[in-house]
């Protein structure tokens, strides 16, 4: 059986959610392929993951055996959530973008999850795991916007994810999410709709693809 793990790190609940909305699509198509498989579903936002200590840091370059009592309880939360990630076959990420980056929580996940010499260096432990990052935003980054480069989400992702834990990363990115909200933004409303459409689309196509990928 297959293990999908699903993280969302959106503050808005449900379809109130771009990001939650389109990873929600990638997961009903994904369960359909593999009605017996198992997901692991963390909502860093209904239910943070610890920053990481200095004690949760420096336990994970000391040997087990040389660990303080604090080290060790520290580490136990880390050492939960690289397991997920290295038992997962497949990785959902929800990751809306706050304030031209992403969501806290999610950093704080990603700070846990990173360690040099196991998950990040010369050979990652879920390597080429392949991940899809559902990356909505209010507004448009894209070149030619008045706001290009302000994207620090997909850039700093790109870097962490594939880069450095090695992960096969494929984007979604529904953007002007604000527009059927912000007054201003009304004559952006076809674009947003038909981006919202594309996204939804490619949801349900990547997650067949990825299933079939992983059948094979």
């Amino acid at each position: 059986m297959v293990t999908l793990l699903h993280i969302d790190s959106s503050v808005l609940p449900g379809e109130a959610s771009a990001s939650r909305s389109v990873a929600a699509a990638f997961r009903t198509a994904w369960e359909e392929q593999h009605p017996e498989g198992t997901v692991i579903y963390r909502d860093l936002a209904a239910n943070p993951v610890p920053h990481i200590t200095a004690d949760a840091w420096s336990a994970g370059y000391t040997a087990p055996s040389e660990r303080t009592p604090e080290q060790s309880a520290a580490f136990a939360a880390r050492e939960k959530l690289i397991e997920e990630l290295e038992q997962a076959d497949a990785i959902l990420i929800g990751a809306p973008m706050h304030n031209f980056s992403v969501p806290s929580t999610l950093k704080t996940w990603l700070d846990n999850v990173l360690l040099l010499g196991r998950t990040a260096g010369e050979s990652p432990s879920a390597r080429s795991t392949p991940t899809v990052v559902v990356a909505s935003r209010g507004g448009s980054y894209a070149p030619g916007t008045p706001r290009e480069g302000f994207d620090f989400v997909q850039n700093y992702l790109e870097a962490v994810l594939h880069r450095t834990l090695g992960l096969d990363v494929d984007f979604i990115i529904p953007e002007l999410t604000m527009a059927p909200r912000n007054p201003a933004m009304s004559e952006l409303i076809p674009l947003y709709e038909a981006s919202r459409k594309r996204a939804f689309e490619d949801a349900t196509t990547k997650a067949k693809e990825l299933a079939e990928r992983l059948a094979a």
